[in-house]
């Protein structure tokens, strides 16, 4: 798997600001920044992101993913 099918899925699955993804062919970090995670706590948006790529962790395509996710306003105090 590489980075842009990842970045795809997620794009695909959630409606995102900005979406990165770094990884060596079987373990991913992934930077998600969306509006959808607006009043959700961390594990609700991970699994957000999750389930955008949850066939290919299920068929051991994708093996490990780091998810770091933010609004835009989270995203904009950190910059």
């Amino acid at each position: 798997m590489i980075e842009s099918e990842i970045k795809a899925k997620i794009e695909a699955h959630i409606n995102c600001e900005s979406v990165d993804v770094a990884g060596d062919g079987n373990h991913f970090e992934t930077y998600v920044v969306s509006n959808d995670f607006d009043g959700k706590r961390a594990v609700a948006r991970q699994q957000m992101v999750y389930a955008a790529v949850q066939a290919e962790i299920a068929s051991g395509e994708l093996h490990a993913l780091s998810i770091k996710t933010k609004t835009p306003s989270e995203h904009s105090q950190d910059n």
